[in-house]
């Protein structure tokens, strides 16, 4: 007999720590059961097909809101292929409705509800030495039949797993080439957002330090470009997060980069001090303030110290060792567009690298789902469960709100546009700059999704002309600076100015993975206040750790 988990991810570079986390710990059985990681982006008749040939005589589908859909498409057909193969399902997106999915689909054998690491290793006892029976096993919902009920059951709720019984599933990261390795240090969250399913499990369960310790080492040696922590709020106990930086600091190879969700309003002086002299791209901080409308913090049960989460995002940011990601959520209760405007600007103004602008989603099991009529929140019915409305923010303030997420994702999380924008944006509000870049596309019926980089500038530029934000001469050699930072483009723009007499400055570089490009504009910092014009040179073997430009340096 073989089990085969299967995890559908919403990309390639993703990997699903869950279905290893339960082959981890069911060790015994480790070597019949199967893993089959598939994306979104495949077909449900791929997916089916690989299934098919597998053979398994039992399938379980790890469910996420992001793969629902396709999991839905999967348990329709497999059935019909493999009619004595026993269907289970797990995850977050179905623990929390398995009675109603019971009902729905018929074929079928049951859900896991929770944590699975225990409840699977049962199952494994259960199926390959025929021990016990499945109403026996705690953390199941299963067809009332199996007891002469008409309705579905649920086994009983299984106790939370030991942190120091979390198994460590990096042994063999060859599995995991050229993917992200999602590391868990803790499970659990201190705090009770409304929105987050984290918030029903208030028991944080820290691994012993000597224990992350051992396995971060091993991830370390393996030099592994990222390990991505998913712990919810990393920071929450003060000497397990400065212990870990301390070692990851001590240890740092130059080359794996970490990233840790943090409160910000958390981080105490000596945790600050650290954070700021660790080498440029070994931390990205992600930092969830989600709003400044105190309002709508409290709404949710966000308890947060605005002042205090700006002051160290600001001080964090201009440290300028450290990739600072923020995160803000459309469609909160008490927080309608003239709010939002502001959370924006307030936020964007704290200098991240990435501002995501992210909108609310009603997960089933949140509390947020209980009090969404309370506040008027109409959100979609299926993943990703999404707000349309509510009693603060219209369906066209929803439209409003996607296309600066666009503008924003495209013109400022891509670090492609730095100099440029700093100077568009100069005393003008960043939320009002990208609604009025969105609604210029709509109108002219650009898309900027999806055509090359080059196009990309040119829309920006011309947004900029028509706006008249800011000189034609300077606005073009801005953006020559930005796509040269990014690209050894073999082509000079046409916006670039023309080279002219310039042309006799530039070397020949033959051989080096450099570019030179004339400026007579000073639009660097550290520019010379004398002899303009200048030559820049662009060294491509030589990135910024947290823009991924190239460094730059004026030609002697």
């Amino acid at each position: 007999m073989r089990i085969l988990l299967v995890a559908i991810n919403a990309k390639y570079i993703h990997s699903n720590p869950a279905v290893y986390s339960l082959r981890s710990y069911a060790e015994r059985w480790k070597d019949s059961v199967d893993i089959a990681e598939y994306t979104i982006n495949g077909t449900a008749g791929e997916i089916l097909a690989d299934i098919y040939r597998r053979k398994p005589e039992v399938v379980a589908f790890s469910c996420y809101i992001w793969n629902m859909d396709m999991v839905r498409k999967l348990l329709s057909e497999l059935p019909k292929l493999c009619p004595d193969t026993k269907l289970w399902l797990g995850g977050p997106e179905v623990s929390f409705r398995a009675e109603e999915l019971i009902t729905e689909y018929s074929q079928l054998t049951g859900i896991m509800v929770g944590e699975g690491e225990e409840t699977f290793a049962d199952l494994c006892a259960f199926y390959f030495e025929k021990k016990g029976a499945l109403q026996d096993i705690p953390g199941l919902c299963l067809p009332g039949e199996l007891i002469g009920s008409d309705r579905p059951f649920s086994t009983g709720e299984r106790a939370s797993l030991p942190a120091e019984k979390l198994p460590f599933i990096y042994e063999q990261t060859e599995d995991f080439t050229n993917r992200i390795i999602y590391y868990e240090s803790q499970r659990g969250c201190p705090f009770r957002c409304s929105y987050c399913l984290s918030s029903i499990d208030r028991e944080v369960r820290h691994k012993p330090i000597a224990q992350v310790k051992e396995e971060l080492a091993h991830l370390l040696s393996c030099r592994v470009p990222q390990v991505k922590f998913i712990d919810r709020t990393f920071n929450c106990n003060h000497q397990h997060a400065l212990a870990v930086w301390q070692y990851i600091a001590e240890h740092d190879n130059g080359a794996t980069n970490f990233h840790f969700e943090i409160a910000a309003d958390l981080l105490t002086e000596e945790e600050l001090t650290l954070l700021e002299s660790l080498r440029p791209g070994l931390v990205q901080l992600e930092i969830g303030i989600q709003s400044t409308n105190t309002e709508t913090l409290r709404a949710v049960n966000r308890v947060t110290d605005i002042e205090k989460v700006s002051r160290n995002v600001r001080r964090l940011t201009e440290a300028g060792n450290i990739h600072v990601h923020v995160d803000l959520i459309a469609g909160l209760p008490f927080e309608d567009i003239v709010s939002f405007r502001r959370s924006y600007d307030e936020v964007f103004a704290l200098g991240a690298e990435m501002l995501q602008l992210g909108f609310l989603k009603v997960l089933h099991g949140s509390p947020i789902e209980n009090d969404a009529k309370k506040y008027g929140i109409v959100s979609q019915n299926t993943p990703p469960y999404e707000v349309l409305y509510t009693n603060w923010l219209t369906y066209n303030d929803v439209l409003e709100l996607k296309g600066v997420e666009e503008m924003t994702e495209i013109y400022y999380n891509s670090n492609q546009y730095r100099y440029t924008l700093r100077q568009l944006l100069k005393g003008r509000s960043p939320y009002a700059f990208f609604e009025g870049l969105s609604r210029y596309c709509r109108e002219n019926g650009y898309s900027v999704s999806q055509p090359s980089r080059l196009r990309k500038y040119e829309i920006l530029r011309a947004y900029a002309l028509q706006e008249e934000l800011l000189g034609e001469a300077l606005l073009n050699e801005l953006l020559t600076l930005d796509l040269y930072l990014r690209e050894n483009a073999k082509r000079r723009p046409d916006f670039a100015h023309p080279l002219g007499e310039y042309r006799e400055m530039l070397s020949v570089r033959d051989g080096r993975n450099m570019h030179e490009d004339v400026f007579v504009y000073r639009i660097l910092e550290d520019e010379p206040t004398k002899g303009l014009p200048r030559v820049l040179c662009f060294d491509y073997d030589s990135k910024d750790a947290l823009t991924n430009n190239a460094a730059v340096f004026w030609k002697k």
